[in-house]
């Protein structure tokens, strides 16, 4: 039987900001297609909310950072009955080092996730809800995309599109039912920068990192309130405002220096190199 509820799909919904948003629909009452490509977690999740708020779950594996997966994910829900009240756009990936020395390979995934995948279900959910003129889309970009990224540069110009993608379609959209909302999150207690091999870093090491309930939170109000953006937080919304202020090449010198490892874990990574050196000069002996 096909639920008479509202039903919101959240990509990147095993943990992080996308866990916290599910959390925040179920407390309100609305079914929930949970995406991932982990469905053992997302089996846990799906589990969680039933028990703990009642609401009706879709579990869909799928890795969005696969070409066609978007289009498949968006087939599947269609041939499911399943009408998409609100698109929650939340999955996406990084990964830290120089642009001459990462994978390309890599990196083409993030294009992939942060920007065809999000391009594609926003035009596919977005034709049916302009259709019904309801809905809502939420859409994650960063406070990353306000400026260059060093050591981080494809996915500061994937979160940079998603921005300014999402604000002309709001343009757009003004004279529907239809709103969309972009979250620019701060540095966040997630897994993200593990994922990103970038847990050495300043930025993580040193800066107080907002805590992903209040970020999903947030976005939550704002979407609801049928607010264009919001940003996270007063010290990202204090460091996004500066970005105006300062010079290009000051704002991109200081996320530079968020994104270098720590000195002290540079002495480390040195000590362990000439640790290893002594070693392989030894067993040479």
């Amino acid at each position: 039987m096909v639920s008479t509820k509202r039903t919101a799909l959240i990509t990147g919904a095993s943990s992080g900001f996308g866990l916290e948003f599910a959390k925040l629909f179920a407390k309100d009452g609305y079914d929930i297609v949970l995406v991932s490509r982990n469905p053992e977690k997302l089996a846990e999740v799906a589990m969680d909310l039933k028990v703990e708020y009642g609401v009706r779950t879709v579990i869909l594996e799928k890795d969005l950072s696969v070409p066609g997966s978007a289009k498949q994910l968006y087939d599947e829900v269609i041939g499911s009955h399943i009408t998409v009240d609100v698109l929650v756009n939340n999955a996406g990936i990084s990964e830290r080092g120089f642009f001459h020395v990462t994978e390309m390979a890599k990196e083409l995934s993030i294009i992939q996730l942060n920007i065809v995948s999000v391009f594609e279900l926003t035009k596919l959910f977005l034709r049916d809800m302009v259709a019904r003129n309801d809905g809502k889309i939420l859409q994650l970009s960063s406070t990353a995309a306000m400026s260059p990224q060093p050591l981080m540069a494809v996915y500061g110009a994937t979160k940079a599109f998603v921005y300014s993608f999402s604000q002309a379609l709001i343009n757009e959209l003004k004279d529907t039912n239809v709103s969309m909302t972009v979250l620019l999150p701060g540095p966040s207690d997630t897994d993200f920068f593990h994922k990103a091999h970038a847990q050495d870093t300043m930025v993580y090491k040193k800066t107080k990192l907002s805590d992903p309930r209040d970020v999903a939170r947030d976005g939550y109000k704002a979407l609801m309130k049928g607010k264009s953006k919001i940003i996270s937080g007063l010290k990202n919304k204090v460091q996004v405002a500066m970005t105006s202020v300062l010079s290009n090449d000051s704002v991109t010198a200081g996320t530079r220096k968020n994104m270098d490892e720590r000195k002290d874990t540079q002495r480390e990574s040195e000590r362990r190199e000439k640790k290893q050196k002594k070693k392989d000069q030894k067993k040479r002996k």
